[in-house]
């Protein structure tokens, strides 16, 4: 008898699904805000701090690159309880824990991201900024920062959406995020191919629809540097 499809089974768990979509929607907006003004802090430690501050930077970035988010996030929601330091648990719930795990390892890629953009900016640049009496930080934040993600605004919102993709990562501590609500409903119906079928799709989903929303807001916030902005403007003046 040939394999027939059976979504209904599935698609009746909806409520649940939502939920989960919600939790996956919710862990990837956290981790984005957090994980930019993060790497954005790192960046400007990286750049004024003195060179233990350097250092720690850099350990911190190739630590967290060259190692999985799984074991990032094994180590914060298991191992933390462990450290006990001064006597207190570190012991975070799941959702907690893959939101600081998903920041950290988020944080580490845009900083080295952000680096590329900060080569970029010609040596020149920032002595014209110290010529109008700028302080180093209204340098950093003017001449360099600003300019810096707006050139590598595509790159990180590629980064963007792999750490919403990867955010399925995070059911293996039983968040009961898009791909954890799956796996519970796969077991409740016995139903592998449709669930994950739907998982698929609503994972495609999201990421276009978060790749839209960024590719906006990258119009909108760094105007000057939008091939899209270039080429209005030179209609408007046609």
């Amino acid at each position: 008898m040939p394999f027939q499809f059976q979504f209904g089974a599935v698609l009746n768990r909806w409520p649940f699904i939502l939920e989960g979509v919600g939790l996956t929607i919710g862990l990837s907006l956290g981790a984005i805000l957090l994980g930019t003004l993060l790497a954005l802090l790192l960046t400007a430690a990286r750049q004024l701090g003195p060179r233990p501050v350097r250092w720690l930077v850099e350990a911190y970035v190739e630590v967290l690159r060259n190692t999985p988010l799984l074991v990032q996030l094994f180590f914060i929601f298991f191992g933390l309880s462990e450290l006990k330091p001064f006597g207190v648990s570190l012991r975070l719930s799941a959702t907690p824990a893959a939101l600081l795990a998903m920041t950290l390892n988020l944080a580490a890629y845009c900083v080295e991201i952000i680096r590329a953009g900060v080569d970029s900016i010609h040596k020149s640049q920032y002595e014209a900024g110290l010529s109008l009496a700028l302080s180093r930080w209204q340098v950093l934040r003017h001449v360099v920062i600003v300019p810096s993600v707006a050139k590598v605004w595509p790159a990180l919102s590629s980064q963007f959406v792999l750490i919403m993709l990867a955010s399925s990562i995070t059911s293996f501590i039983s968040t009961q995020e898009l791909s954890g609500v799956t796996a519970i409903i796969e077991q409740d119906t016995y139903r592998s191919y449709e669930s994950y079928i739907v998982a698929t799709v609503l994972y495609a989903v999201l990421a276009l629809l978060l790749k839209g929303l960024l590719a906006g807001i990258g119009r909108a916030a760094f105007p000057r540097v939008s091939g899209l902005a270039r080429i209005q403007a030179r209609g408007e003046a046609a």
